[in-house]
């Protein structure tokens, strides 16, 4: 089968905050649980991510000339925030950095740019398409690991989202947004924006309307935070599954461009077969057939909309002559039953990347 795609990874920034934004924290010891990341998550069999925040330039650069292992990385960069949005994690009484307070920790490390304004917005995407972007991802609602934003509130005006999209197409390229609500969603589509990321709290009108447009729904498969995480963080996690499985169910019925990916950022659970066994829960909305498919054509139909900015353009996520030779060799037959994919340890036998082989489990003859 084709190899597997993660279409929402963040590789650099699935550390616990109070590492990842402790000053103190070496910049080699992060690079070097990205780069742990990366290895896990190609062992996995995922041989493609989309990277949505973070800063993986460098980290791309070292897989594409063969450093380190590791799968191909379609990068965002930094996420692009409004002050007091999903990206700002600023000390609350930090005066913003546009207003003479001090340059936020998250935007020092390549994880968030803050952008008030048309001006603004236009100068971060373009700073992250100088960077090597791929997409652009915007914060246009509240978020679950944030704290200064509730997840019904909207976040950036229209005309600062066109102004994103403007700047994005102008490049070649699309805007993706954090969001999740029907008011928040509505103004990102209406703005020009190609991809949603999460959208568990949508209604099914909106779900129709994301049809009739032709926008793609990003979605994952969110579970109770365990309690390492704060009660705030919990309790907007929960706020946010409780409508998830109608959205699925919806998304499928009217035929929504979808695609999955796991999401796991701030100590989640580590990439690697974390990834597979979240892909395996989507068997609670479909047939193995149909999750596979997600996870591979489908995915790998969003990664072009990248245009002339995809890294890749050659075909991703078939099995055909001309396309990258991303192959897995498994052990059973998921499309029947989709838990094999839960344990690449075992059942995954060969790992071939661009014709590479990073894994052979099988006998020698």
């Amino acid at each position: 089968m084709p190899g597997l795609i993660d279409a929402h990874a963040h590789l650099f920034i699935n550390v616990e905050p109070k590492i990842l934004l402790n000053p103190e924290t070496p910049a080699e010891k992060l690079e070097q649980i990205a780069r742990n990341h990366s290895k896990a998550t190609l062992m996995s069999g995922f041989t493609t991510v989309r990277d949505m925040a973070g800063p993986v330039f460098k980290l791309k650069r070292e897989i594409d000339r063969g450093d380190i292992e590791g799968p191909r990385i379609y990068p965002s960069g930094t996420i692009i925030s409004q002050t007091s949005g999903h990206g700002d994690f600023s000390e609350p009484a930090d005066l913003p950095h546009s207003l003479g307070g001090p340059l936020p920790i998250a935007t020092k490390l390549g994880l968030s740019t803050i952008a008030d304004g048309t001006d603004q917005v236009l100068a971060a995407v373009r700073y992250n398409l100088r960077n090597g972007a791929s997409q652009i991802k915007l914060a246009a609602g509240g978020g679950i690991a944030s704290s200064f934003d509730p997840i019904e509130v909207s976040q950036y005006t229209a005309s600062e989202l066109r102004a994103a999209v403007d700047a994005a197409s102008d490049y070649g390229t699309y805007v993706s947004t954090h969001a999740y609500t029907p008011t928040s969603v509505l103004r990102c589509v209406e703005a020009g924006v190609k991809v949603i990321e999460h959208g568990q709290s949508l209604d099914e009108p909106t779900i129709r309307f994301l049809k009739k447009k032709g926008t793609w729904l990003s979605l994952q498969v969110f579970e109770e935070l365990p309690s390492s995480f704060s009660k705030l963080q919990r309790d907007k996690n929960h706020q946010v599954i409780e409508n998830q499985s109608l959205v699925w169910t919806w998304a499928l019925k009217h035929g929504v461009n979808i695609a999955w990916g796991t999401d796991f950022m701030f100590g989640s659970p580590l990439y690697g077969p974390a990834q597979n066994a979240s892909l395996v829960q989507l068997k609670r909305w479909m047939t193995p057939t149909r999750a596979l498919k997600i996870a591979t054509h489908d995915n790998a139909q969003l990664l072009a909309l990248s245009g002339i900015r995809n890294p890749y353009p050659g075909e991703l996520g078939v099995v055909k002559p001309g396309a990258y030779a991303d192959l897995l060799l498994v052990d059973g037959d998921p499309t029947k039953n989709l838990d094999i994919i839960a344990n690449p340890d075992r059942n995954f036998r060969i790992i071939m990347k661009d014709g590479k082989i990073h894994k052979n489990t099988l006998p020698k003859q």
